[in-house]
Formats: C-alpha cells, structure tokens, sequence
C-alpha cells in the first residue's frame, strides 16, 4: 500500500532545471532519480524539461540504463511541438509523458490556441498536451478551443516578477472555467508551499498548492466562484490539513482527475510542508 495519500501522488512535477532553483542538467537529473527512489517517491511526478535540453536529457538518463519519465516544455511555439514528440518516440532513454506548450501574447488568444491543438491533432498520441493560458484577454475563447479539442490546460501561478501572480479571484475563475468545460489542468511557478503565504524576502503573495487542491474540490462539490477565492485565500494551515484529511479517497482521486500536478523547482519545499501539516508520514 502506497504511503503517498490519493490526493497527493505524483503531485509535484520536478521542475529543478527551471528559476528559481535553476539546478545544473546534471545535477537535475541526478537528483531526480533520487527523489523517484525515495520512501516518497510517489509524491513525484516527471522531471521537466525544455525541448531545447531534451537531447542532453536523453545522454544523461542513458548513463543509468532506465528511461526517464520527462514532460517537455516546448519552447518555440507550435512548430516546436512535432520535433519533440518525434524525438521522445526515437529514444530509449525517454518516455515523454506530456507536452506543455505556451500561447503567445496576443489579441487573439483563441487563434494562437488553435494552432497549437492542430499542432498536437498531428502528432499527439499517448502523450498529454498542456496548453499555458494567460488570464488577460478572452482567454476564455482560447480555453474553449483547447476543450473542444480534449487537451488540458495550464495555469501560471507565480514568477520572478509580482505582475506573474495572479489574484485569487483569477485562479478562481479559471479554476470554474476549466471545471466547467470538463477541462483538467495542471499549474506551473509559484506553489512551492501548501499554503496561501506572502514570501519575506519578496513581498509577493504565494498560492498554496493545498488551497488549490481544496478550491478544486469545492468547485467539483457546487462552490460559487466566490467561494472558490475564498478557499484560495485561506492561510490557515490547520484549517485546511483537517479538511484535506477528511477527505475520502474517491474525492481525492476524483480531485486529482482535474487538477493534475504543479511543477516546482524544489520538491523537499512541499513534501516538508505537507509533513510539518501531517498529512505525510515523515519520511
């Protein structure tokens, strides 16, 4: 019997490689087989990647003789798509487990998005396609789009920057969105922590990725939109681990269906939470 909790396995994409931890490739990929050999490893799911790194990628994982579990940040847009499910397809060193590629900034958001899911009509198979929404502009038309064709959409929730964080009225309403349309999604930056926190040394206020997992089932059990936000808002640790905890197994998976994982540079960050709130065993 899994240690990991339904509502937690394979929660935390390995995101070492990218800001702020910015972990050598080496060093990423290292380490990244360590924590898939750990007493936790269930909490963890695909070391991340850029289309760009993904061949460095596949010679370091061909030093240990077993494949490597990745998800691919596509980097130059729709065109970039096709060589890296190609190339993950060739090598015995990878299994591409998804895609996740970012529309452009522009006015028309649903025109970007329809490029992108033609993109993945062609060469998508067995992979999962995330596709990055931004939340200015009619990013809901392009959400439809990516729900019309059966993908799954991303949502950033942090960055180096404040302007990257959005309100919680936004992941609300995304959230809402997406459940609405029988759309899944993951998120990306930002969730290092289980809960809703402002960081001290920036100032910005962090997302917590359990306030998003309890909004998520709030939502999926009938919750207005505000009352989504305010379940995003809450900085009650306490709070929110006895929630968590009662929940049933059919509910978390049933959560897990539609908020699929979040990537994070650190996954000692949510797995030490998720500890000190005793939801995880110590490990």
């Amino acid at each position: 019997m899994s240690t990991i909790p339904a509502l937690f396995r394979h929660l935390v994409d390995d995101a070492a490689m990218f800001p702020p931890g910015d972990l050598p490739l080496v060093e990423a990929v290292s380490a990244h087989r360590a924590h898939r050999q750990a007493p936790y490893a269930e909490l963890v799911g695909p070391l991340i990647c850029t289309d760009d790194n993904l061949m460095k990628v596949a010679a370091e994982a061909a030093k240990a003789g077993d494949p490597l579990e990745v998800s691919v940040v596509i980097t130059g847009g729709a065109g970039g798509i096709e060589p890296a499910i190609r190339y993950g397809d060739r090598s015995p060193d990878l299994v591409v487990e998804s895609i996740e590629v970012r529309l452009r900034d522009e006015d028309d958001l649903s025109r970007n998005a329809l490029r992108v899911v033609r993109a993945c009509d062609d060469c998508v198979d067995e992979e999962s396609a995330f596709v990055e929404i931004g939340l200015d502009g009619a990013w809901e038309r392009a959400l439809d789009v990516v729900a019309d064709a059966g993908y799954y959409a991303k949502l950033r929730t942090g960055g180096l920057d404040a302007s990257l964080f959005p309100t919680a009225d936004q992941v609300a309403a995304f959230i809402t969105a997406c459940l609405d349309r029988e759309v899944a999604f993951k998120c990306t930056a930002g969730l290092h922590n289980a809960v809703r926190h402002t960081a001290e040394d920036t100032g910005f206020e962090h997302h917590g990725f359990l306030n998003v997992l309890l909004a998520t089932r709030a939502s999926l059990d009938g919750a207005g939109q505000d009352e989504v936000a305010a379940i995003l808002e809450n900085r009650n640790g306490e709070d929110l681990a006895t929630t968590a905890a009662q929940l049933s197994e059919e509910q978390a998976n049933g959560t897990r269906r539609w908020f699929t994982s979040f990537g994070s540079c650190s996954i000692d960050e949510p797995r030490h939470d998720l500890t000190a709130l005793k939801l995880l065993e110590t490990s």
